[in-house]
């Protein structure tokens, strides 16, 4: 008599359990994706950054708070605010999942780390800034930057002062090299606003703009010299 596992399964329904488990993980990985922990990224950056505070002329940029999960909400739900971005429509559960995620990414230490900070005006929450580590190496290091404001806030500067902050925070403060930016090729508002930062188109197809600022280019934007 053979015993067998507990875990043991009948022959017959063995390829029907592997189907369903590669199924259900490519379900997970498309709709879930799992980022890969810090320690298989590499090594942190001596200079790296944990959890920044930026104050600018008017705003305040910080990591997102689940208190803010209503404007947090209103601000996914604003059409205007979707339209150039690849975020699907989110129900105010969904929204406030998203915004989870939001309050974990704080760092910029490793590869691939992700910072994504709210921008406050007089203690609302009016939009996000947000900037990925694409290279850590010095002296090569680059980031990629992105910004959004909500539609009723706009028209006043708002974008540019957030960016300009995280801008200040990649150059100034972890020795960038260059930063891009990947922009819709329909946002004309965003090109037109990442001309003024300083950025220069480097390539463009269908759909996708990208623009680029190198640290000379935001040392003279920004009258200072090389450091």
């Amino acid at each position: 008599m053979t015993e067998r596992s507990a875990t043991s399964v009948p022959a017959g329904r063995d390829a029907s359990l592997r189907d369903r488990l590669r199924h259900a993980l490519a379900w997970l990985s498309k709709h879930s994706p799992v980022r890969r922990p810090g320690w298989m990224r590499g090594p942190a950056v001596p200079d790296g950054v944990r959890s920044p505070t930026i104050a600018t002329e008017r705003l305040v940029l910080r990591p997102h708070r689940l208190r803010d999960a209503a404007a947090w909400y209103a601000l996914q739900s604003d059409p205007e605010v979707l339209r150039y971005l690849a975020w699907p429509p989110r129900s105010r559960l969904r929204s406030f999942k998203h915004l989870i995620d939001r309050t974990h990414h704080v760092d910029l230490l490793r590869k691939d780390d992700f910072l994504a900070l709210a921008v406050m005006l007089d203690g609302k929450l009016i939009g996000d800034v947000s900037m990925h580590f694409r290279a850590t190496e010095l002296p090569d290091r680059q980031f990629e930057i992105g910004w959004i404001i909500a539609t009723d806030q706009q028209g006043h500067g708002y974008a540019r002062e957030s960016a300009d902050g995280m801008l200040g925070l990649a150059f100034d403060r972890m020795r960038a090299k260059r930063v891009i930016a990947k922009i819709w090729s329909q946002n004309e508002a965003s090109r037109v606003l990442a001309t003024r930062l300083g950025f220069v188109e480097i390539s463009n197809s269908d759909d996708e703009r990208v623009m680029a600022l190198d640290v000379d280019g935001y040392r003279a934007s920004h009258g200072r010299g090389r450091s």
